[in-house]
């Protein structure tokens, strides 16, 4: 008797053989962001074992040695090891990026559920508000914000969470609008369920099934704002590393000639950015029935 095989679920058999586009260009994206988890997570240990300077350690080395055996990516005019300080630097950002991103999150997917299940004058205020702080341009609401709470990595997650939240809150809202009206909904209704239930139990799971696409695209242009704000003397204190402001220093530099102090910070914030954008184009096609079907 023949044995008969176990079938997985369409989605994940997309994964275990990724024949589309989207799919290998998911994984790639994968593979970037876990080598930068993994660099965050291990930097403080290798540093602990010897293998990496302290990153917050100046005129320690000769300044603007070039990349060799003894310093992989150069020193800096400061006598900073660019390569510890390019390794901690992802562990600041992704410090700052998750922060911001979850504090985003928490707070918009709430408002969009409450304003699109309710509806009424709480729904127009809403709407209009986070309208209204959605045409503003993000780096300039971040640059706003990181000037008035000050450097750190909550203030700047607080600065960067500002313009994301209405993002969450307006494909909540609009999936929670289209939602509300379904029968199973309705029905849920007329059992006798209250408001908190048929918004927790009945409209939170099928609502949110484009926030992951959202938070990995999001965390891509925290990176990019964070850099920015660092570049511009906003962003985490000077003693911690960061790419956006080992770039600001750099500029000096590369007139004479001193490259490297800026091609290895701006090389790994473009990679961390490239890998955070693929996994939100490669979950965007699990979401999105239409994108799988064009395959």
């Amino acid at each position: 008797m023949a044995q008969s095989r176990l079938r997985l679920p369409r989605f994940l058999n997309n994964i275990a053989s990724p024949s589309s586009l989207s799919m290998k260009m998911m994984w790639a994206g994968l593979t970037i962001t876990a080598v930068f988890i993994l660099v965050a997570t291990l930097s403080p240990a290798m540093q602990a074992w010897g293998w990496l300077q302290n990153p917050t350690e100046a005129l320690i080395n000769p300044i603007h040695e070039p990349p060799s055996g003894n310093y992989w990516f150069g020193t800096s005019r400061s006598g900073y090891d660019v390569f510890s300080r390019t390794l901690f630097a992802s562990r600041a950002a992704w410090q700052v990026v998750i922060l911001a991103t979850a504090l985003s999150l928490f707070i918009g997917v709430p408002l969009g559920l409450v304003s699109g299940y309710l509806g009424g004058k709480l729904d127009r205020v809403l709407l209009f508000l986070m309208d209204t702080i959605y045409t503003l341009p993000g780096l300039l609401l971040s640059l706003t914000l990181a000037f008035v709470v000050g450097k750190g990595v909550l203030n700047a997650a607080i600065a960067l969470s500002i313009s994301y939240i209405p993002q969450y809150y307006r494909v909540v809202r609009n999936h929670t609008v289209s939602v509300k009206t379904e029968l199973f909904v309705e029905a849920a209704r007329a059992m006798g369920a209250d408001t908190w239930t048929v918004l927790s139990r009945y409209l939170f799971l099928n609502v949110i099934q484009s926030v992951p696409v959202l938070f990995a695209l999001n965390a891509a242009d925290a990176i990019l704002t964070l850099g920015g704000l660092g570049f511009l003397g906003l962003g985490l204190p000077e003693a911690t590393p960061e790419w956006g402001h080992d770039l600001r220093l750099a500029l000096d530099a590369l007139p004479t000639g001193i490259w490297w102090t800026a091609l290895f910070p701006g090389l790994a914030m473009t990679l961390m950015v490239v890998g955070l954008s693929l996994v939100g184009e490669g979950l965007n096609e699990f979401v999105n029935p239409r994108l799988r079907n064009q395959q």
